[in-house]
């Protein structure tokens, strides 16, 4: 029951720091400079009459007050309006990029939490050891490399120099695939550079959080007395220590969510890679007001979303996680 009470707290605390989110991200817009509809009629074309015809289609035209109830229904039924690009719903010109953008991040997330946990556990066990000192400082400096940096070194090495790999894009330009295998197998060489350039960035905080915590948790007085009672070094170590240890990772797992976003916003700049960061870039530069408030929300809501889910997993993993 007391579980209960608090999931629904914290239910009711999510719905209003989403509205919160949804009314800054509205604010937000109509405060910036600089107007869509001027990049529309730069060819100087348009008369003013069908530059009203325009705001009364994408409701511009509306007061405030109006347009901010508008808004709040659209997001409620799943509807961002029309995109000013792209003439066409903003639902589904971000359902095309947001499948890609998960295949990106799926991908990148499972080698990082993987190989990153993997290799704390590694270290923690060798705690002092060359191999150890080696993680460490080789996880520092790839948690040290800027994003944007590393996807361009990738193009370099393997694209450019030794033309292994493709440079953009998610497949083959003009294509053609006998089967679903081969297209598959285009993806994936596509996917490569980008997967790499988030997991050398983001796969040592999993290193560095997971042995530190393990470390720490190691020299607690119940794991001398496992051992004292026969068990080996394995065994106390995956039946008390790493359950104790999961907290901080799964606090990072939470943070990580956040990261990898605005990581993945940069690579798929940098590879021109079509995915939701690059068309967030893209409606930057084109004022694309509808796509921005509607994929800034999305990306906020999966954010607070993760720390709800986080929350709900320490009441369950913890026993002394009482109130959050």
């Amino acid at each position: 029951m007391e579980r209960l009470r608090i999931i629904g707290k914290k239910t009711v605390e999510l719905l209003i720091t989403l509205l919160a989110i949804a009314t800054f991200n509205f604010v937000l817009f109509r405060v910036l400079p600089g107007n869509p509809l001027t990049l529309i009629a730069r060819a100087g074309h348009l008369t003013e009459e069908m530059v009203h015809n325009i705001e009364s289609i994408f409701g511009l035209d509306k007061s405030l007050w109006e347009q901010y109830f508008i808004y709040l229904k659209n997001i409620a039924t799943g509807q961002f309006g029309i995109s000013i690009t792209y003439r066409r719903p903003v639902a589904e010109v971000i359902g095309e990029r947001f499948g890609n953008t998960l295949i990106l991040l799926a991908a990148a997330t499972v080698i990082v939490i993987v190989v990153g946990i993997g290799l704390g556990i590694v270290a923690a066990k060798r705690r002092g050891t060359k191999a150890d000192r080696s993680l460490v400082v080789a996880s520092m400096i790839g948690w040290s490399l800027p994003t944007f940096w590393t996807g361009l070194m990738m193009i370099i090495v393997f694209s450019v120099s030794l033309h292994w790999l493709p440079v953009s894009g998610i497949t083959t330009p003009g294509a053609f695939y006998a089967n679903g295998w081969e297209h598959f197998a285009d993806v994936a060489r596509h996917l490569v550079l980008p997967t790499i350039s988030l997991v050398i960035v983001d796969m040592a905080q999993f290193f560095l959080v997971t042995r530190t915590s393990l470390v720490e948790v190691m020299t607690e007085d119940y794991m001398l007395t496992a051992k004292g009672k026969g068990l080996s070094s394995n065994k106390a170590l995956w039946r008390y220590a790493l359950p104790n240890a999961m907290l901080p990772i799964i606090t990072t797992l939470t943070l990580y969510v956040c990261l990898v976003i605005g990581g993945a916003i940069q690579v798929e700049t940098v590879f021109s890679y079509p995915g939701m960061g690059m068309l967030m870039y893209d409606a930057v530069l084109k004022r694309d007001y509808p796509i921005l408030e509607a994929s800034f929300f999305i990306l906020a809501g999966v954010t607070i979303l993760s720390n709800f889910i986080s929350d709900i997993i320490y009441m369950y993993i913890d026993p002394r996680v009482k109130s959050l």
